[in-house]
């Protein structure tokens, strides 16, 4: 399985100061990340979502790309038990489905596909999401650390493993128009699949530290996706429910 091989293959690599905390869910969060690979990434995908790497609050908590706890409970229908990292930062504690703290990103992005497509069923007849990086990292603060931030002779490795899991993915969902979500998975995804026949295009991502996110993001994402040459229905309030 890709997700396992990744998770051996980051687990084998080593991150220096300033980070010094990192957190792999892939391992400690496997039964509820393999439980959204079972139910939702199998047949064909007409399009894969990418994402950078697991936020604070979604992924890291429940092992699921933009894993917001309500919404992977309430919409997706995932929920399974979570173990604890090697080493955890005190103020970053990982307390699984039982985070009390929403993930802006992620309900951002699944409440937009929920207002778009009602149904999971019906968004992932279509659709696949997927974080590009599995790790997150945490400096002694307690400050999240992006993979873009790591210095040239940490992420060399990193990204080899990363592009190696996206191209694989790609290929097993049979995938061939990949979306970025943010300018860093729309970069990575392009370098990764070059050559491979996959279109890649981009949305904003829809963290709340971006100001355009703020103002109307479902709106704007919408948008783009159909500049991208996306099919997306109109999100719909009624759907939400």
């Amino acid at each position: 399985m890709t997700s396992r091989e990744l998770s051996r293959a980051v687990a084998r690599l080593a991150f220096g100061a300033p980070v010094a905390y990192v957190y792999n869910p892939l391992a400690y969060a496997r039964a509820p990340h393999e439980r959204y690979l079972e139910r939702w990434g199998t047949g064909t995908k007409e399009v894969l979502f990418v994402g950078m790497n697991p936020g604070p609050f979604g992924m890291v908590q429940t092992g699921v790309p933009f894993g917001d706890v309500g919404m992977v409970k309430g919409w997706l229908g995932v929920e399974a038990r979570v173990e604890k990292p090697e080493r955890e930062h005190p103020e970053r504690p990982v307390t699984g489905f039982g985070c009390a703290r929403s993930e802006v990103s992620g309900s951002r992005l699944w409440g937009l596909c929920r207002a778009s497509f009602g149904t999971p069923e019906r968004f992932f007849e279509r659709f696949f999401v997927w974080n590009y990086c599995p790790l997150a990292f945490l400096e002694a603060s307690g400050k999240n650390r992006t993979p873009d931030k790591l210095p040239k002779s940490e992420k060399e490795p990193l990204f080899l493993a990363c592009d190696r899991a996206l191209a694989e993915v790609v290929s097993a969902v049979g995938a061939r128009h990949v979306v970025g979500i943010g300018g860093f998975a729309t970069e990575r995804a392009r370098e990764a699949l070059a050559g491979l026949g996959v279109r890649v295009t981009t949305v904003l991502h829809p963290s709340p530290a971006s100001p355009r996110a703020n103002r109307g993001w479902e709106r704007l994402a919408t948008e783009e996706l159909r500049a991208g040459g996306v099919e997306w229905p109109d999100p719909s309030p009624a759907r939400k429910d």
